[in-house]
């Protein structure tokens, strides 16, 4: 038994006698996030004791290594085909690839798998195949650099991108681009960005670009890159940090036009800086912002002597010569376009100016048309006919100013100084120049903008002989009245004339001079002592232009920050005003080493608020005859009120869409001049033997104003405040000492500021004459409607205006009564009148009153005893009325809705008499019967 037991071991290990066999090594392919593992060659393991069951059939395959993520499976024990696969996830980025040992078992000599035999060892080398799953990414989200402008660069700077894949496919970077178009810059492959074109510090200070990168799976990085480029400029010298643009709004006074500003000299080694500022405002009015009144109205506020006589004035009915020229309304600016004159009235000007007058006007002037100019006339006094002599004339000749003065015979018949030549670059410049020629015979002196000029040539002539001869004085061209078939205009004009007026028997100041032809705007300083040491300034007379001179640039820079522009009128004129600053800066041992640019900047004066001029006050009364014959006259104006407002949008905090929708518009009294007032007669003119206009020459002293008379009313003019004005038209009265043929009169009220720029209202005033033959009804009719409260009222014209014009037209009911009573009251009127006339003269003293009651308790009525008890009634009324009128506020008086609504309450309480009285707290006497 155990012989055949030892013969059968033996049999099977001859059965199993072979190891099975695979290759010596293999290379395999994975790729990653999957399992299967392309070999090559492929696993397989033969057998040389095949076909033997078992012994000739592989059953595993078996890995050696640490934790290695695969695993052998069989697939056929018969061919001994084999598959290797992962047994996790296999990431490239963990690990690229892996080796191990590998063999091969066999089945053994049995089912139980017992003396199996495994082959030989074989290396496993296997490389994980990469998968793009990232994209590039930035190393910085955002990269800086700066450059100088005007250079090119190779590279500004490196932007660069990583890729977290393994394989050198996918994490190498292998393109870059800028997405943002239209700059001028490129990027290479390696990401170096550089400029295409020189930049410019003034185009743009900075750029700002967005680049992006892609691997060379072409899959693009996720995020891309800002690239700030900033360009540095080139160190220019120059001013800087300075505004173009300065606002100016009307009462701002006086504001800094640079703040700012620095002088940046690129550390050159200055020794001095030389600036001028230059303020351009020869386009604006006449050469700069001048006050707009009129020349008389400035005359006065200058000083200067009085007797000066327009000779271009506004036309008007009495000022109608200048009717025919061409004008600008806005600022009384004729012009001359070589085809027109004016004749000047005889009379307007004496004909004997004296040895001493003066004559200035305001002149825009070009070099004269043709090879050989003629000469161009500014004013000419010539004969009128006959003969051509010129007495005197001002003229422009081949741009030269040429004053002519010729002397009458006298018993001294010798040569005299006849023309004055001044010759001016500023006589064809095209620019506004104010001239002013002084005459003190035989000294003649020309003020041009302020600045003296003494002729250049005086030429002598033979005095004229005395004529009969009639002269005529004209302007814009000189009349020739001899020698010519037929009188004309010759010598014309061509420009621009303005405020040309004539002064005989005075001269002006130096002072009044310089006056009349200020700017009201210009550069200025603020706080001259903080200028700094070393500074040194000058400004011109008009302060339009300031020179400033200094050896230490921060001193410089420190000055020129309190250069201000201020104007000083209430109402300037809107637009543009150029400004200029020049520079020039010395080195040491040079004499100019570098240069500065100039500066072209501009103030923008915005338009001023519109006042409007509200003439308020009593507009109908009626006084007794008597008062208008009376020595003083007639007060017209006792309780005139001038006020001007102007109409403000005011501005809500919150800014917000739906607010800016409900902004208010807010109306604030304001205070400013006026230049005239005119209260003229509305109808027929007055009658000079019989009816005028009064004003005590007192009323004018002490105030910029001055006054004309005449039977189309009386005009109150020059600069001075809207009390001023109110005062002296509150005095002002009208006398009538023939009122038997006068009923009524009308005037109106307008005035004016800035010469017409702003006007007021048309206040309408008329005026009622009171004859004897109603004067003892009107007299009881005054006992019977005039309350204290409406005589309260009248100092208070501002809360009862609108009672005052409800009271012009009396009620159906009033004029029964009238009917009725004047019958009784003729009866009683002869047996009065003379009492009641000596009542009546003293009492038109009172002017503040609009009905002169001083004869009230003295009229007898025969019908009072049956009115007494009804007269109890009206006064318990009137007392009621007073008490509800107590209670009112100053606010509701001003109300017209509310007005209204208290005079229905009062005519419902009284009866009919009692609402007469209310509607007629002035009687209108014009369908009374005379």
């Amino acid at each position: 038994m155990v012989l055949f037991g030892r013969s059968g071991g033996q049999m099977k290990e001859k059965v199993n006698k072979h190891k099975p066999w695979i290759e010596t090594s293999y290379h395999g392919i994975i790729t990653e996030n999957n399992d299967t593992v392309i070999l090559d060659p492929p696993l397989v393991a033969l057998d040389k004791d095949a076909p033997v069951p078992f012994a000739g059939e592989i059953c595993a395959f078996k890995i050696h290594g640490q934790e290695m993520p695969f695993e052998a499976v069989v697939l056929n024990k018969t061919s001994g085909e084999g598959r290797l696969r992962a047994r996790s996830p296999i990431d490239c980025e963990l690990q690229k690839e892996y080796t191990f040992i590998i063999q091969a078992y066999d089945c053994g000599s049995g089912p139980g798998g017992t003396n199996w035999k495994k082959s030989h060892k074989a290396v496993v080398h296997i490389q994980v195949k990469d998968v793009n799953e990232f994209s590039p990414a930035f190393k910085e989200s955002v990269y800086k650099a700066s450059v100088t402008e005007g250079k090119i660069y190779d590279s500004i700077l490196q932007v660069e991108a990583t890729d977290e894949d393994c394989s050198p496919q996918y994490s190498q970077i292998c393109n870059y681009e800028i997405v943002t178009t239209d700059v001028p810059f490129a990027i290479d492959r390696n990401g170096n960005i550089r400029n295409t074109e020189k930049l410019s510090y003034d185009k743009q200070h900075q750029y700002e670009i967005m680049v992006t990168a892609f691997d060379c799976g072409q899959k693009r990085a996720a995020e891309d890159a800002l690239v700030r480029v900033n360009v540095k400029p080139v160190c220019k010298p120059g001013w800087q940090d300075w505004n173009k643009r300065i606002e100016y709004r009307p009462g701002s006074g006086s504001i800094p036009l640079f703040p700012s500003i620095h002088l940046e000299t690129c550390d050159g080694p200055v020794s001095s800086i030389h600036t001028t500022i230059e303020l351009q405002t020869t386009y604006i009015g006449k050469g700069c912002d001048r006050e707009t009144y009129s020349e008389k109205s400035l005359q006065k506020l200058c000083g200067a002597s009085s007797g000066a006589i327009d000779l271009l004035p506004s036309p008007s009915a009495t000022t109608n010569w200048t009717a025919g020229l061409l004008m600008d309304s806005n600022d009384i600016i004729f012009k001359f376009d070589g085809k027109q004159g004016a004749k000047i009235p005889d009379g307007i000007v004496p004909k004997n100016l004296t040895d001493q007058f003066t004559i200035t006007l305001w002149m825009k002037h070009g070099p004269s048309p043709g090879l050989r100019a003629e000469k161009e006339t500014i004013l000419c006094n010539s004969d009128k006919t006959e003969m051509n002599r010129h007495h005197y004339a001002l003229y422009v000749h081949n741009c030269r100013l040429v004053f002519l003065l010729r002397k009458d015979f006298d018993q001294a018949d010798t040569f005299r100084p006849a023309e004055f030549h001044w010759k001016l670059d500023q006589i064809c410049d095209k620019e506004w120049h104010y001239y002013v020629v002084n005459v003190e015979f035989p000294v003649v002196t020309l003020y041009m903008d302020g600045t003296t000029y003494e002729p250049y040539l005086v030429t002598n002539d033979w005095p004229i002989h005395p004529s009969h001869i009639a002269m005529q004085l004209t302007v814009g061209a000189c009349w020739q009245g001899g020698e010519v078939t037929k009188p004309r205009f010759a010598q014309y004009f061509h420009g621009s004339l303005a405020s040309l007026t004539i002064r005989p028997g005075k001269i002006e100041s130096q002072k009044v001079i310089s006056c009349l032809q200020a700017c009201k705007e210009g550069l200025d300083i603020n706080s001259l002592e903080s200028l700094g040491q070393g500074i040194k300034y000058h400004f011109n007379p008009s302060q339009s232009v300031l020179v400033m001179e200094g050896d230490d640039i921060k001193n410089i820079n420190q000055a020129l920050r309190k250069v201000s522009y201020i104007n000083s009128r209430q109402f300037p004129t809107a637009g543009i005003r150029r400004l200029k600053v020049s520079s020039k800066v010395q080195c040491f041992g040079e004499d100019v080493c570098i240069s500065i640019p100039d500066i072209d900047a501009y103030v923008m004066v915005f338009q001023a608020n519109e006042p409007k001029i509200t003439i308020t006050g009593m507009d109908h009364f009626a006084r007794p005859a008597a008062q208008f014959e009376s020595e003083r006259g007639v007060i017209l104006l006792p309780d005139i009120r001038i006020v001007s407002t102007v109409t403000k949008m005011e501005h809500s905090v919150d800014f917000r869409e739906h607010d800016r929708v409900n902004k208010q518009l807010v109306v604030e009294e304001m205070l400013h001049n006026l230049d005239f007032c005119d209260v003229l007669v509305i109808g027929a003119e007055l009658d000079p033997e019989q009816e005028c206009l009064e004003l005590d020459n007192g009323e004018l002293q002490g105030k910029h104003l001055d006054a004309t008379n005449s039977t189309a009313g009386y005009s109150i003019y020059g600069v001075d405040s809207m009390f001023s004005y109110e005062q002296v038209l509150r005095q002002l009265r009208y006398r009538n000492w023939g009122t038997s043929a006068t009923a009524d009169r009308k005037f109106r009220v307008k005035c004016s500021e800035l010469n017409g720029r702003y006007t007021s209202n048309e206040f309408n005033l008329e005026v009622n004459i009171l004859h004897s033959s109603n004067s003892n009804f009107m007299d009881h009719v005054n006992h019977m409607i005039v309350q204290p409260q409406f005589l309260q009222s009248v100092q208070h014209p501002e809360g009862s205006v609108s009672a005052v014009r409800s009271s012009v037209v009396p009620s159906v009911a009033a004029l029964v009564v009238v009917t009725c009573v004047s019958v009784l009251v003729l009866v009683v009127a002869l047996g009065a009148l003379r009492l009641r006339t000596a009542r009546q003269r003293r009492g038109a003293k009172d002017g503040d009153m609009d009905w002169d009651d001083s004869a009230l308790t003295i009229t007898v009525n025969p019908m009072e005893k049956y009115e007494k008890p009804h007269q109890t009634e009206e006064e318990s009324e009137e007392e009621d009325i007073d008490d509800e009128e107590e209670d009112t506020t100053s606010a509701e008086s001003d109300d017209s809705e509310e007005d209204e609504e208290e005079e229905e309450v009062i005519v419902q309480k009284g009866d009919e008499q009692n609402s007469t009285r209310q509607e007629q707290l002035e009687w209108d006497d014009s369908t009374l019967p005379y």
